[in-house]
């Protein structure tokens, strides 16, 4: 036996490709039968982010950013959690995020707060 298997190299770490193109014709016959699926499991889960991720950019400015929110009881990773994703999804810090047609004003909503929760007593 005095075949050397290293002499005798492929083209590529792929070889001739084989397994590769089988398992891309799998995958686009399994996308084209789920497409519909997938695109309405994208479109419910892109609704329930923007929507958590407004909350906390509310959140973030009516509490006063990280130390705000660290006060009021959110737990530290949570923060640094939704701080990556809001980053991800919106591409900036929620500091700097406007959102077209929302106005925040802290000082009525902490003294509407305030107030209900005397009158709560």
């Amino acid at each position: 036996m005095n075949d050397d298997l290293r002499k005798k190299r492929s083209e590529s770490a792929e070889g001739r490709g084989l397994a590769r193109r089988a398992w891309d014709r799998y995958l686009d016959t399994a996308y084209s039968a789920t497409d519909g699926i997938r695109r309405d499991a994208v479109a419910r889960l892109t609704a329930r982010w923007s929507a958590d991720m407004l909350g906390f950019w509310a959140s973030w400015h009516l509490y006063g950013g990280f130390e705000g929110l660290e006060r009021a009881g959110w737990h530290r990773a949570t923060i640094y959690r939704k701080l990556k994703r809001f980053r991800t999804i919106f591409g900036m810090h929620p500091d700097e995020y406007k959102v077209v047609g929302v106005q925040l004003d802290p000082v009525a909503f902490w003294e509407h707060y305030l107030e209900a929760k005397g009158s709560e007593e």
